[in-house]
């Protein structure tokens, strides 16, 4: 007498689109034993697709044909989809299965492997569902597609977003808080360059809503959908672009590149140590340099007898160190000299109002450069179609023409956007008393910041690395008002031939290389 094992697939999708079912397969199945007098040995149930052989139960009943105890010599299915909707890898699995003495059989499309004219049959109950599959993939995929050029995000939606559904069913994706505020948080500190990435993904995780991963994190950081925009694949001749989306977007499109730029370091970082973070006794970690090699300091605590002492240090090699405490004092002590007297406060903002008038006005030079870029490009774009309506230009050529100019154009109006953008800045002057009101008392802001405000103000202050000898600060660049105010505090204001009352960008000083003038 025969024996067969019973082979019953179904996937979830194919039982709601098809009506297979398991129970229906199994009744079959063995009325078909029944009438052919065949033994039923096993029946293995199998919910999973059909498009490879990396089944979990299927996987575990060739372990088991491969005993010397099992007893069947056929594997039953209704039909030869049930087996496998992939052509090479059915082929592959039967002669396996005829090594182990198991014969594949479907009881609905029945075929005799011993007549050679059947192997034509069988390609083409094997390769029937495979076509359907991948007709069935294509078709998906050209409607996704077609969703994400009209601007509808598809999936599952990303961090600050939920899924939601119209009265009509059509799916949309809404703002979810407080993740959306906090995602919102996070790409402007990112974009101030401050501090790592990570360690503002730390922050904005204690703000609330569910916590994000590194990885979650850097590809967020990377989505272009919190700008408003959906990113389209290239396909065959169609390039890849950025589509505009339906859904609300959490920050602007220059926000966005700015974090593009920082997170391929493109852009020099704001600030000689925003990228090292350290402990709160080490505010200065990262942003000083060795008076010995150059390099750049670190630190650390070293454990004694009765306590713990913490330097800034070099490498072991070099071996210059010195004390936190009393070099975060010195640094302290330096601060306090950038506080300015408030008599000279009208005399800076008159300074900063012209640099910021200079500034305008080269921002109003670009713009107009730019917009009649613009205008030569739309017109090298019509005077292509001229050409081509006329029988003078190939359509390929005209394509590639006009493919590229607008290329060129989204370039230059995404940076005319920015240049308006930038030019918007109506409330300068409040902006600047403000800024010049913290400067009366930064030394206190200073001490009674936490350590991210400590190296906010000391990045700031300083572009470049400052480097301490022991006794002194130097550095080769400060920031341009915190010089002016050191320089007018050290006296150099009031250099002689100079009226002190005279009004002037350049004030009347001297180029300085930082808290100690370099000497030749």
């Amino acid at each position: 007498m025969i024996i067969a094992d019973l082979y019953i697939r179904v996937s979830t999708d194919e039982q709601a689109e098809k009506g297979y079912s398991q129970r229906d397969q199994n009744e079959r199945l063995r009325k078909y034993c029944e009438n052919n007098n065949i033994l039923v040995n096993k029946v293995i149930y199998e919910d999973h697709s059909a498009k490879s052989f990396e089944r979990p139960e299927w996987k575990k009943y060739l372990i088991e044909i491969k005993k010397k105890s099992h007893k069947s010599t056929v594997v039953l299915f209704t039909k030869w989809d049930r087996f496998s909707r992939n052509t090479g890898d059915a082929y592959q699995m039967i002669s396996l299965l005829q090594k182990n003495h198991i014969i594949p059989q479907a009881i609905e499309q029945p075929l005799d492997m011993s007549v050679p004219e059947n192997k034509l049959m069988l390609a083409i109950y094997l390769s029937t569902p495979e076509v359907e599959n991948d007709r069935r993939a294509l078709n998906t995929f050209h409607g996704m597609r077609r969703a994400k050029k009209e601007g509808r995000l598809m999936g599952i939606a990303p961090y600050g977003y939920i899924n939601r559904s119209h009265e009509d069913g059509k799916k949309y994706i809404a703002l979810k808080e407080p993740e959306a505020s906090n995602i919102a948080w996070a790409f402007n500190e990112v974009a101030k360059g401050h501090i790592p990435a990570d360690h503002v993904r730390l922050q904005m995780n204690k703000r609330g809503g569910i916590a994000m991963s590194r990885s979650a994190f850097a590809k967020a950081m990377r989505n272009p959908v919190y700008c408003g925009k959906i990113y389209i694949e290239d396909y065959k001749q169609e390039e890849a672009y950025y589509a505009d989306s339906k859904h609300e977007a959490l920050i602007t499109e220059r926000l966005f590149y700015q974090v593009q730029q920082i997170m391929d370091k493109r852009r020099k970082v704001e600030g000689p140590g925003g990228r090292v973070l350290g402990n709160e006794r080490f505010p200065l970690r990262g942003l000083l340099t060795c008076p010995r090699c150059g390099k750049n300091l670190t630190a650390s605590g070293a454990k004694g007898k009765s306590k713990t002492y913490y330097y800034y240090h070099c490498h072991y090699k070099c071996g210059f160190r010195f004390d936190s405490d009393t070099l975060n004092g010195l640094f302290e002590f330096e601060i306090s000299k950038l506080e300015y007297n408030p008599i000279i406060k009208d005399l800076m903002k008159e300074i900063l109002l012209d640099n910021y008038k200079q500034f305008t006005y080269d921002i109003e030079s670009k713009r107009k450069s730019i917009s009649k870029e613009i205008i030569v490009l739309n017109e090298k774009v019509f005077n292509a179609r001229d050409k081509y309506l006329s029988d003078k230009l190939d359509e390929d050529d005209y394509k590639e023409i006009k493919m590229l100019t607008k290329n060129q154009i989204e370039q230059l109006e995404l940076e005319l956007q920015h240049i308006v953008s930038e030019s918007k800045e109506l409330d300068i002057k409040t902006k600047i008393e403000n800024a010049l009101d913290s400067m009366e008392n930064l030394a206190n802001l200073y001490q009674q910041g936490d350590l991210l405000t400590k190296r906010t103000i000391g990045c700031l202050i300083f572009p470049q690395k400052v480097e301490f000898d022991g006794k002194s600060f130097q550095t080769p660049k400060m920031n341009i008002v915190a010089q002016c105010i050191y320089q007018y505090n050290s006296g150099l204001g009031n250099k002689k031939n100079r009226h002190k009352r005279v009004k002037s960008s350049n004030v009347g000083l001297v180029t300085s290389t930082g808290f100690k003038p370099v000497t030749f």
